[in-house]
């Protein structure tokens, strides 16, 4: 049994999650000089393994997915750090797709310390447990998703083979600039000299942005639809058109490194990659438990079949039928998530939205409403958490239709109450996604099956014993009136991909 120490101050997993607790999420220390000192010391400024960095606005948490899962697909020991996590900081640091073991946390986190490690802001520290892990474990890639901007992020301070620039938007307006030229600017501070990078498409003040630093620099700069193309009829482990866009980025970063690595590239490892990557709380749909009680009260309705009581779940809150979780959060993400809804002629009957607020709140309110058409949206605000949006403001800002309500487990038992059969969506900041699933931790792997537009009887694609699309017996959720060609407009520019 390992016994902390003033030389080894952590023995367990649990060590480590309060030393991280007493860093503080949210603290900031812009300047990479601790991370490139701690990196120095621990060998790893350059690291013995294939890196990629994933920077952008949107859409970073599923490029990486989809890029460390075609590694794997590919036969590659890879590893993958992603932010923020939903319940336990475990979740960001994966390899082979698992989990580093709670064991490893405080062999890895005393050798830190002993390099210098009590300097490192909490992400910080994350960034250099995960490249220790990665070495350790001798994976052959490891994907980096920044956690905010590239010039300043803890993920710049380590040598890369590639970046990877997602859309970008307005966001964090506060740290990163009031434009999109200077978000672009802050973030393609992560290019390096003589390193490739790929690009997803972008506003143009973004792409000029971008171009003008890589010609600064010496970077190759080149986008995405130039490297690679998508599989025909490929099928994404991740739901919604606009991850289309973040599989494509993903697999031109990969054939950027296999040509660089001269690692073989197969089209049906490819395929296996993109269609088993998946993370939690983008499109994700969770049905309800078989064995769970219908709602608050135990049923649906006079006529719903009444489940027995589970005690391991009596003290969750209820949820309806279906519930779709998605971690869009500001105004670009938000129109995605409106798209990929409407690829699904899903209608949500009730929405539940709250964000922290450092968002644009006008634009992000504008583009709720577009969402929830004539749906109540409920509006918890996001617990311990400084930078929460007040419930009650944002409320306002949504119009009649809002309601602040106390908190995410009053939000499920309402929105529950009000749409037993659902479909509910839960949308908005990650922190308020981790909140429901510190609420619910049975849903975080739940996969359960989106909606589909019901095929009309009379199209040739119809089976000859198809029902009418507009069957009683029809998915809740589905509206065989909505198609995807009625998918609302989205802002003018590039398409934008949730994270």
């Amino acid at each position: 049994m390992t016994h902390a120490s003033a030389a080894s101050p952590f023995a367990t997993y649990d060590d480590v999650q309060a030393h991280l607790d007493r860093l503080g999420m949210f603290h900031m220390d812009l300047g990479l000089g601790r991370m490139e000192r701690v990196l120095d010391a621990l060998s790893l400024a350059a690291p013995p393994f294939a890196v990629a960095q994933v920077v952008g606005t949107n859409g970073k948490g599923s490029t990486s997915t989809f890029l460390a899962a075609i590694g794997t697909a590919h036969g590659l020991r890879t590893g993958l750090y992603t932010s923020p996590h939903f319940v336990t900081p475990r979740e960001r640091i994966r390899i082979d797709g698992a989990m580093l073991a709670a064991s490893q946390w405080p062999v890895l986190a005393n050798r830190i310390m002993a390099a210098g490690g009590d300097a490192l802001t909490y992400f910080e520290f994350l960034t250099v447990l995960g490249l220790l892990a990665f070495r350790e474990a001798g994976v052959q890639l490891a994907v980096l998703e920044a956690g905010l901007g590239g010039a300043h992020d803890a993920t710049t301070a380590v040598a890369a083979d590639v970046v990877c620039v997602t859309p970008i938007g307005l966001d964090h307006q506060n740290v990163l600039g009031a434009t999109i030229a200077a978000i672009a600017a802050d973030k393609a501070g992560a290019l390096r000299p003589g390193v490739p990078a790929v690009t997803a498409p972008q506003p143009s003040d973004a792409m000029n942005e971008l171009r003008t630093a890589a010609d600064a620099c010496g970077a190759t700069l080149h986008e995405a639809d130039d490297v690679a193309r998508l599989p025909a009829k490929a099928e994404l482990g991740l739901a919604g058109p606009h991850q289309r866009i973040n599989a494509l980025l993903a697999l031109a970063a990969w054939t950027t490194l296999a040509k660089a690595n001269e690692w073989e590239s197969h089209e049906d490892a490819v395929r296996q990659g993109l269609s088993e990557a998946w993370i939690p709380g983008r499109l994700q749909w969770v049905e309800r438990p078989a064995a769970e009680p219908y709602g608050a009260d135990g049923a649906d309705g006079a006529d719903a079949p009444k489940a027995p009581e589970v005690p391991e779940m009596s003290d969750m809150p209820p949820l309806p039928a279906r519930l779709v979780i998605d971690g869009a959060h500001n105004a670009h993400g938000l129109a995605a998530l409106r798209a990929a809804l409407a690829d699904q002629c899903a209608r949500p009957a009730v929405v539940i939205f709250s964000c922290l607020a450092d968002k644009d709140l006008v634009a992000v309110a504008e583009e709720v409403r577009r969402l929830a058409g004539d749906a109540p949206v409920l509006v918890p605000t996001i617990r311990d958490n400084a930078r929460a949006a007040r419930g009650e403001d944002l409320a306002a800002l949504l119009g009649p239709a809002a309601r602040a309500v106390p908190d995410m487990a009053a939000a499920l038992a309402e929105a529950t109450a009000l749409a037993p059969q659902g479909p509910v969506l839960l949308c908005g900041s990650l922190y308020l996604l981790g909140e429901f699933f510190t609420l619910r931790p049975d849903c975080l792997e739940s996969r359960g099956a989106g909606g589909t537009c019901e095929v009309p009887v009379n199209s040739p694609e119809a089976s000859p014993h198809g029902s009418p699309a507009a069957s009683p017996d029809a998915n809740p959720g589905v509206h065989p009136d909505t198609h995807p060609d009625d998918a609302p407009e989205t802002p003018h520019g590039p398409p934008h991909s949730g994270n």
